[in-house]
Protein backbone atom coordinates (compact mmCIF):
# COMPACT_ATOMS: atom_id res chain seq x y z
CA UNK A 1 0.00 0.00 0.00
CA UNK A 2 0.97 3.44 -0.73
CA UNK A 3 0.99 5.98 2.18
CA UNK A 4 -2.15 7.06 3.16
CA UNK A 5 -3.34 10.90 2.94
CA UNK A 6 -5.13 12.56 5.55
CA UNK A 7 -7.31 14.67 3.11
CA UNK A 8 -8.39 11.02 1.14
CA UNK A 9 -9.34 9.43 4.64
CA UNK A 10 -11.97 12.16 5.60
CA UNK A 11 -14.06 11.39 2.72
CA UNK A 12 -14.48 8.21 3.45
CA UNK A 13 -16.95 6.22 5.46
CA UNK A 14 -16.52 4.92 8.76
CA UNK A 15 -16.67 0.87 7.25
CA UNK A 16 -14.51 1.67 5.18
CA UNK A 17 -11.74 3.21 7.83
CA UNK A 18 -11.85 0.03 9.62
CA UNK A 19 -11.24 -1.86 6.55
CA UNK A 20 -8.52 -0.07 5.88
CA UNK A 21 -7.08 -0.14 9.65
CA UNK A 22 -7.35 -4.30 8.99
CA UNK A 23 -5.46 -4.06 5.99
CA UNK A 24 -2.54 -1.65 7.53
CA UNK A 25 -2.53 -3.87 10.54
CA UNK A 26 -2.28 -7.16 8.60
CA UNK A 27 0.74 -5.51 6.80
CA UNK A 28 2.26 -4.51 9.91
CA UNK A 29 2.32 -8.14 10.89
CA UNK A 30 3.73 -9.35 7.94
CA UNK A 31 6.42 -6.74 7.75
CA UNK A 32 7.21 -7.56 11.26
CA UNK A 33 7.62 -11.38 10.60
CA UNK A 34 9.62 -10.21 7.79
CA UNK A 35 11.60 -8.16 10.39
CA UNK A 36 12.72 -11.09 12.52
CA UNK A 37 13.27 -13.44 9.58
CA UNK A 38 15.89 -11.07 8.38
CA UNK A 39 13.53 -9.56 5.29
CA UNK A 40 14.97 -7.12 2.34
CA UNK A 41 16.02 -3.44 3.76
CA UNK A 42 13.13 -1.97 1.87
CA UNK A 43 10.97 -4.34 3.97
CA UNK A 44 11.74 -2.80 6.67
CA UNK A 45 11.98 0.46 6.30
CA UNK A 46 8.19 0.42 5.17
CA UNK A 47 7.37 -0.60 8.67
CA UNK A 48 7.73 3.23 9.89
CA UNK A 49 5.01 3.91 6.71
CA UNK A 50 2.64 1.60 7.80
CA UNK A 51 3.05 2.40 11.76
CA UNK A 52 2.73 6.26 10.37
CA UNK A 53 -0.88 5.28 8.26
CA UNK A 54 -2.58 3.22 10.94
CA UNK A 55 -2.05 6.31 13.45
CA UNK A 56 -3.73 8.60 10.20
CA UNK A 57 -6.40 6.39 9.95
CA UNK A 58 -6.94 6.31 13.85
CA UNK A 59 -6.42 10.14 14.01
CA UNK A 60 -8.89 10.84 11.40
CA UNK A 61 -11.90 7.94 12.49
CA UNK A 62 -11.41 10.03 16.14
CA UNK A 63 -11.67 13.48 14.96
CA UNK A 64 -14.98 12.00 12.73
CA UNK A 65 -16.13 10.75 16.58
CA UNK A 66 -15.18 14.10 18.33
CA UNK A 67 -17.41 16.26 15.37
CA UNK A 68 -20.63 13.99 15.25
CA UNK A 69 -20.34 14.68 19.61
CA UNK A 70 -19.69 18.09 19.10
CA UNK A 71 -23.00 17.92 16.97
CA UNK A 72 -25.44 16.05 19.18
CA UNK A 73 -24.57 18.02 22.09
CA UNK A 74 -24.61 21.24 20.32
CA UNK A 75 -27.39 23.56 22.20
CA UNK A 76 -27.80 21.13 25.15
CA UNK A 77 -27.29 22.64 28.69
CA UNK A 78 -24.32 19.98 29.97
CA UNK A 79 -21.35 19.18 27.04
CA UNK A 80 -18.91 16.20 28.33
CA UNK A 81 -15.55 17.64 30.22
CA UNK A 82 -13.62 17.05 26.39
CA UNK A 83 -15.89 19.06 24.54
CA UNK A 84 -15.99 22.02 26.68
CA UNK A 85 -13.43 24.66 26.37
CA UNK A 86 -10.27 24.15 28.21
CA UNK A 87 -9.09 27.49 29.32
CA UNK A 88 -7.52 28.08 32.61
CA UNK A 89 -9.08 26.97 36.03
CA UNK A 90 -9.59 30.00 37.43
CA UNK A 91 -11.20 31.28 34.37
CA UNK A 92 -13.28 28.16 34.51
CA UNK A 93 -14.35 28.74 37.77
CA UNK A 94 -14.86 32.30 38.36
CA UNK A 95 -18.03 34.01 38.57
CA UNK A 96 -20.71 34.40 35.67
CA UNK A 97 -21.11 38.34 35.21
CA UNK A 98 -24.68 37.49 36.22
CA UNK A 99 -23.53 36.13 39.58
CA UNK A 100 -21.05 39.26 39.70
CA UNK A 101 -23.59 41.84 39.98
CA UNK A 102 -26.35 40.26 41.83
CA UNK A 103 -27.03 42.63 44.52
CA UNK A 104 -27.67 41.11 48.30
CA UNK A 105 -31.39 41.78 50.25
CA UNK A 106 -29.44 44.36 52.46
CA UNK A 107 -27.92 45.76 49.82
CA UNK A 108 -30.97 46.23 48.39
CA UNK A 109 -32.52 47.45 51.54
CA UNK A 110 -29.81 50.09 51.85
CA UNK A 111 -30.12 51.23 48.57
CA UNK A 112 -33.80 52.33 48.60
CA UNK A 113 -33.49 53.65 51.91
CA UNK A 114 -30.54 55.66 50.97
CA UNK A 115 -30.78 56.85 47.13
CA UNK A 116 -28.31 58.25 45.15
CA UNK A 117 -28.07 62.16 45.42
CA UNK A 118 -29.04 64.42 42.53
CA UNK A 119 -27.18 67.61 42.17
CA UNK A 120 -28.41 70.55 40.52
CA UNK A 121 -25.33 71.88 38.58
CA UNK A 122 -24.93 76.10 37.58
CA UNK A 123 -23.84 76.47 33.96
Amino acid sequence: MVKVKAYELRTKQRSELLKQLEELKTELAGLRVAQVTGGAPSKLARIRVVRKSIARVLTVMNQKQKEELRKYFKGKKYKPLDLRPKKTRAIRQRMTYKQRHLKTKREIRRISKFPRRKYALKV
